[in-house]
């Protein structure tokens, strides 16, 4: 498979916020979102055979595993790599931009699916696949990305219209300004889950390691 990179950090998002984890970027997006802030693995990477990726996660000592990337979802190599760090006992997160279907994701508790749903700022909005999100259970989380008022409109849109059943996270672009957000959430009495970017917040624009 195509790694862009594996390193030990912090869970900056969402329902895993903080933990300490393991992360295995793959390389490869079908997507280009206007405000994306890891472009770097849009493309290249490093040919891996899976028990290389799994030994390398193996020495970081994580309990918790995250396979982003890019779209980890363009490999086919990415579901077996799931099952391995599952039945090793890894809890393992996948971040998923929501064009790829989600049906052959296990559905564990020790599973989660973090799937993005583009907003008009990204560019792509028109990209997802918003029919992924009846795969979506109670552990895992559907992500906006909000940039102003029309991204937010868009959002509770699509939860309006689509029927969910996990939790609903939403993040302002840059994960830092929090209050305009957080105050339209409030006044609209949405169920959603207003959070930063924890990394962000910590390193700013430098990955943690």
């Amino acid at each position: 498979m195509k790694v862009s990179e594996i390193f030990r950090s912090l869970q900056g998002e969402g329902l895993r916020m903080g933990a300490p984890t393991a992360f295995v970027r793959l390389a490869g997006c079908n997507l280009r979102c206007e405000w994306c802030d890891t472009k770097y693995a849009q493309d290249g990477g490093e040919e891996m055979p899976l028990e290389k990726v799994l030994e390398m996660v193996k020495a970081l000592k994580c309990r918790d595993v995250c396979i982003t990337g890019g779209e980890p979802l363009l490999q086919k190599e990415t579901v077996p790599l799931i099952y391995n760090l599952l039945d090793s006992g890894h809890h393992v997160t996948l971040e998923t931009n929501g064009t790829m279907s989600l049906q052959e994701m296990p559905c564990e508790e020790r599973m989660l699916v973090s799937m993005d749903v583009k907003c008009p700022s990204s560019g792509m909005a028109d990209k997802c696949d918003l029919a992924n999100i009846e795969y979506l259970g109670p552990v895992d989380q559907l992500k906006f990305v909000i940039a102003d008022e029309r991204d937010y409109e868009y959002a509770k849109k699509v939860l309006k219209e689509r029927k969910h059943n996990c939790t609903v996270i939403m993040i302002p672009v840059g994960g830092t300004n929090l209050k305009w957000l957080a105050e339209k959430v409030l006044e609209d009495k949405l169920e959603a889950r207003v959070l930063p970017q924890l990394h962000k917040l910590i390193w700013g624009d430098k990955r943690g390691r």
